[in-house]
């Protein structure tokens, strides 16, 4: 999977466990796709600022960037430096 720019306008669903069940929220957000290295089977999704609140409890994420559509469990969640957040998904 090639990097998509950092700047891609993107759509994502992203599911939250709560005490009632499974919660889907929706956000359109600055996104950015990497390849997760040594696992050729995953990908990263890096979030820019500002995020959706409670992105970082997701469980599940379904993304729409670029007429491409990606979804799976959330593995790994980072926060990094420049305040955005790097999710590891681990393809449905």
């Amino acid at each position: 999977m090639t990097a998509t720019q950092l700047t891609s306008k993107a759509h994502i669903d992203y599911g939250l466990d709560t005490l009632f069940g499974r919660v889907t929220k929706s956000a359109e957000c600055q996104v950015g796709l990497e390849q997760v290295e040594h696992d050729p089977t995953r990908f990263a999704l890096r979030v820019q600022s500002p995020l959706p609140p409670d992105l970082e409890q997701a469980k599940t994420i379904l993304v729409r960037v670029e007429g491409r559509r990606l979804n799976g469990i959330i593995r790994h969640t980072e926060r990094l430096e420049d305040q955005s957040l790097k999710l590891e998904v681990e393809p449905e």
